[in-house]
């Protein structure tokens, strides 16, 4: 009997064991969530509002922000880039980019990617028209126009090409040159565009020139970068530029540039008239006047008599 009890006991203790064993709970396994692209600090702005600014209207920021983002970007950017690139919600971006396109501020590129449109290209030549330089320059490119007879311009440069700001037409001149306010051309083949990038420093040169396209437009423009870098050293070696009917058959023009303190070109001014009246042999004589022009207004703006000299 006393071996059968302890026998009964012993099986006792073992149930109990494993009713205690599978009534025990298991850790429970914990899902890892992905982790999210964190946006860019300015996108991240733009998409959280800020209370404390009355004037702030998120969806103006939103668009903003998405045009900085196309203008940051070497390459066209899918609806799906954008949206993991600012944190927005595919919905939320697609709306702000139909609007942009609608207005003609983007453009669809192939296989539905987005990129800058010509529309802030026109609406960014317009605000060349307007800015202070234009009005502190006129001036002294009257001065010259009446001084030579012949077509004044005033150039800034925009990546690869040079935008006008300025035109001054001499009086009683019949024939003019075709150019316009706000218009640009390329840089290589204006005497404008070489005198600024002349004097910009070598990397910046590189990185201009790495981006050209180069086109011919008549049998007298330069087509490739070693053609352009070695007119650039003709120009410091100088200290103006000519192009020589690379523009536009029978027009010459001789520019010179706008300096800052440093000597970095702010701008240029040139001369433009007909190969017959800016005759190959008056070109040095024509270019002291550019030069004189170039530096007076250097130093106008710089509020320093002689400053902002050729000295490469």
């Amino acid at each position: 009997m006393k071996a059968e009890s302890l026998k009964s006991s012993t099986a006792h203790e073992r149930k109990l064991a494993h009713r205690s064993a599978s009534s025990a709970v298991a850790p429970r396994s914990v899902l890892k969530r992905p982790k999210m692209l964190q946006p860019s600090p300015a996108a991240s702005a733009a998409t959280q509002p800020d209370h404390s600014d009355p004037y702030q209207l998120q969806g103006l920021d939103r668009v903003v922000a998405i045009l900085d983002l196309l203008g940051a970007s070497d390459n066209s950017l899918s609806l799906a880039e954008i949206c993991q690139r600012m944190g927005l919600h595919k919905s939320t971006a697609h709306r702000a980019l139909m609007a942009l396109e609608r207005t003609g501020m983007i453009e669809r590129a192939p296989a539905s990617r987005y990129r800058l449109g010509l529309k802030l290209y026109d609406m960014g030549s317009r605000a060349v028209e307007q800015i202070d330089l234009r009005s502190r320059v006129h001036p002294h490119l009257r001065k010259l126009a009446l001084r030579v007879g012949e077509t004044v311009h005033l150039g800034v440069l925009h990546q690869t090409r040079v935008v006008y700001i300025n035109k001054i037409e001499p009086i009683n001149r019949r024939v003019c040159i075709s150019s316009r306010t706000g218009t640009s051309n390329p840089v290589y083949s204006t005497s404008l565009g070489k005198a600024i990038l002349a004097y910009m420093p070598p990397e910046e040169v590189a990185k201009t020139v790495a981006k050209i396209q180069f086109m011919s437009l008549t049998s007298k423009t330069l087509t490739s970068p070693e053609e352009l870098l070695e007119a650039l050293d003709r120009v410091r070696r100088r200290g103006y530029a000519v192009d020589d009917e690379e523009m536009e058959i029978g027009t010459r023009c001789v520019g010179a540039p706008i300096l800052d303190t440093s000597g970095h070109p702010i701008a240029a001014v040139s001369i433009s008239g007909s190969t017959t009246r800016l005759a190959a042999h008056c070109v040095p004589a024509i270019a002291q006047h550019v030069l004189l022009c170039a530096q007076e207004i250097s130093s106008a703006l710089n509020g320093k008599s002689g400053a902002g000299r050729m000295s490469r």
